[in-house]
């Protein structure tokens, strides 16, 4: 089971480099990371999705992250109410006979074309992962040249 928890950290040198050290010693993968300085440039806000199959790894991982100096809090979102988003960009294949179609997939899916040349245009889309997954199906039809992804990001509601 994926689990969403947010990190608030010092703002150092080598801080994430000691986070993503600690979940690579003890095999755990990161499946998505996220970091940004805070309102306050001497924190950072990190959003980590890992993958833990039980409830014990992860106050393991928990535990071990505390034990980290530069951490000022986690906070676990699986059980806790949220919103969270991911942000694309997306670089298609575009056509003037594609130009309709596409434009309808992103007004479906609130997303919006930022940049088009006469063969590509490149598409900006936040949402959850299930409405992203569903938008890449569709994209996928007029092909799909290039893709990248911010990660997960969370907040507590």
């Amino acid at each position: 089971m994926k689990h969403t928890i947010s990190v608030l950290v010092e703002n150092k040198f080598g801080v994430l480099a000691r986070i993503a050290g600690l979940f690579s010693a003890r095999g755990y993968n990161i499946s998505s990371l996220a970091v940004s300085e805070t309102l306050d440039p001497d924190t950072s806000y990190m959003t980590i999705v890992v993958e833990a199959e039980d409830e014990k790894i992860l106050e393991q991982i928990k535990k071990q992250l505390n034990k980290l100096i530069d951490i000022i809090t986690i906070v676990d979102f699986t059980k806790k109410e949220h919103v969270d988003r991911e942000l694309i960009l997306v670089k298609v294949s575009y056509s003037s006979k594609d130009k309709a179609k596409i434009e309808a997939i992103t007004h479906k899916y609130v997303a919006k074309i930022i940049k088009h040349k006469e063969d590509a245009a490149i598409i900006e889309m936040v949402g959850e992962q299930a409405q992203i997954k569903g938008f890449l199906e569709e994209l996928a039809n007029f092909g799909i040249k290039e893709l990248a992804r911010t990660g997960r990001l969370a907040i507590g509601f």
